[in-house]
């Protein structure tokens, strides 16, 4: 990991991640371990990524557990989990996602009309209804001591743009429904959320990664080469969004809250360079040549 700016406010902290197993997840609990915060590791699954689990397990500032957002039971077990543990909660990262290429097809592309209900449910589940469930638990000690803070992890390809007098988006040919509605509706939820726990003193903050080699982005642009769409632009590293969301951690609602941020727009504005720093150089072989031809 590239170093991160210091957060000693950080230290001891309770901060919940969930979706940590992999990707940008694994990115925020190494992160906040750094930042010498206690973390709990949760995610659905940890196959595949069990020895990443193992070590997490032997360190005693860290709890790993199994969590599936959509089920209230296995919510509450990780809240009261926590609390045995820790005793309380400072932070917590809705990271989890159904990304649109576990839901639709390996390509990640579908039109609106192609899609059914069932993709629809499923995939709101998870990405509204699954980080509503966790606040709904995780916020109640930051209540409690009127301190906290909570980030949410959004898509750029919800935001659109007024030209003269109308919005357009900014790339709805895509194909990425119904995760950018989700994504939408989480964004809107999160700036609601803001406004209401501001008298608890709660803070409520988005970030938009942008282009990040997160979960499975490998194996999606591997069936995107195949079926001859091409790779794209190379990524950026999934640790180009620890420095931002260090920061929001740090914030409670007499500070930043109700913001949603570009995270290297940040990055750039606080001195912590663009994509000529973060950009990913350790892409597998079979795919790193056609990341090159875009370099």
């Amino acid at each position: 990991m590239q170093e991160m700016p210091p957060h000693p406010e950080l230290a001891g902290r309770v901060v919940v991640i969930t979706g940590a197993a992999r990707g940008m997840g694994r990115a925020y609990v190494e992160g906040f371990l750094a930042a010498g915060a206690r973390v709990v590791a949760t995610d659905v699954t940890w196959t595949g990524d069990e020895e990443f689990a193992n070590k997490l397990r032997a360190n005693p500032d860290v709890q790993v557990l199994d969590l599936d957002v959509t089920s209230d039971d296995q919510s509450d077990r990780a809240f009261e989990a926590v609390l045995d543990k820790f005793g309380t909660v400072d932070v917590l990262i809705n990271n989890a996602a159904l990304l649109q290429m576990r839901l639709v097809n390996p390509t990640g592309r579908v039109t609106t009309l192609q899609t059914s209900d069932e993709d629809w449910q499923k995939s709101f589940g998870v990405n509204v209804f699954g980080a509503l469930k966790v606040s709904r638990r995780f916020v109640q000690p930051m209540i409690e001591k009127h301190r906290g803070s909570i980030i949410n992890i959004v898509s750029s390809g919800l935001l659109n743009f007024s030209h003269g007098g109308a919005y357009t988006g900014l790339r709805p040919s895509s194909g990425e429904m119904p995760y950018m509605a989700g994504k939408a509706a989480l964004a809107t939820m999160s700036f609601y959320l803001a406004d209401e726990l501001r008298p608890d003193n709660v803070a409520v903050n988005i970030i938009i990664p942008g282009h990040t080699r997160g979960s499975w982005f490998d194996d999606a642009v591997r069936a995107r080469v195949a079926a001859g769409m091409g790779a794209g632009r190379r990524p950026n590293m999934p640790e180009h969004i620890v420095p931002l969301a260090l920061f929001l951690a740090s914030q409670d609602a007499r500070g930043v809250t109700g913001r949603m941020f570009d995270v290297m727009t940040w990055n750039i504005e606080h001195g912590l360079g663009g994509h000529e720093r973060w950009a990913d150089h350790e892409i597998p072989p079979d795919l790193e040549q056609a990341f090159a031809a875009t370099d």
